[in-house]
């Protein structure tokens, strides 16, 4: 089984079981998200926050 497959497993397994296909859909949004950071972080392709705040203001 892939890795993916059994990421999604678990994270279904620890919803509660009234969770709903919206709520189901959610938790996989926010994960990939949260992998996609965490990914940026690890390859150096993150900014400070004060650089941020410079972009934003500039």
């Amino acid at each position: 089984m892939g890795i993916a497959k059994e990421e999604a497993k678990k994270l279904i397994d620890r919803l509660p079981e009234q969770a709903t296909w919206d709520d189901i859909m959610y938790q996989f949004y926010v994960q990939k998200k949260i992998d996609k950071g965490l990914k940026a972080l690890e390859d150096g392709k993150v900014i400070s926050h004060e650089e941020a705040k410079m972009r934003i203001f500039k």
